[in-house]
């Protein structure tokens, strides 16, 4: 069965880092469309803080993905700082002190990350967040599994289905946030949380690809 070590793990969170850094001006872009064109510049001043105090650290997957998500939720503002805070630390706890990361331990992942920001916000698939892209890549993951495909396949799946859910966000109006004051104006471009969803959940495919191969 393939899986990764979690004491390895840690590059998956410094790929992460490293994409939100690459597209922190592209985020801004897309959520300056119809919100207030923070998005990118909080995502990229938490992830780069976590960049700092992980440098040097020997830590595992679950460490880096918790410290991550500290910073996200203590330091950073606006909603999206609680948000993805949440998904990290559900994600870190839901695989805390398991030595093998495989398909099911991810797939807890993705569904710790689920439950923890329905206890926070109430938006579902439909509503123009990022719940449009984690829901279906959830889903896509746990039915690759069902019909037994291994680790990297399911990952390709989970990619592809985040990207087509995010993309569903241009349909849609926005049922939350600063966007949602707009209405139907707010229809006809991408959500923001929706964008960075996909790009941090193809990004921890990718890294866990070159752990696993």
């Amino acid at each position: 069965m393939q899986s990764f070590e979690n004491s390895n793990g840690k590059s998956i969170v410094e790929a992460m880092i490293t994409v939100i850094q690459e597209n922190k001006t592209y985020l801004a872009e897309v959520d300056g469309l119809i919100g207030d064109g923070d998005h990118g510049m909080n995502m990229n001043k938490g992830f780069t803080i976590c960049e700092s105090r992980m440098q040097g650290r020997d830590i595992s997957f679950d460490e880096a993905l918790d410290e991550l998500g500290t910073i996200l939720f203590s330091e950073i503002g606006g909603s999206m700082g609680p948000i993805y805070g949440t998904i990290f630390m559900e994600m870190a706890e839901s695989i805390k002190g398991k030595s093998q990361i495989d398909a099911p331990a991810f797939l807890a992942m993705l569904e710790a990350a689920i439950t923890g920001l329905e206890t926070i916000i109430e938006a579902k698939v439909g509503d123009k967040t990022l719940m449009d892209t984690l829901i279906p890549a959830c889903d896509s993951f746990k039915a690759a599994l069902d019909a037994g495909d291994d680790f990297s396949t399911a990952l390709t799946k989970m990619e592809k289905a985040a990207e087509a859910g995010k993309d569903s966000t241009v349909d849609l109006v926005a049922k939350f946030g600063r966007s949602s004051r707009l209405g139907e104006r707010s229809r006809g471009v991408l959500d923001a949380g929706a964008t960075s969803c996909f790009i941090i959940l193809k990004a921890m495919a990718g890294a866990i690809h070159q752990l696993i191969s």
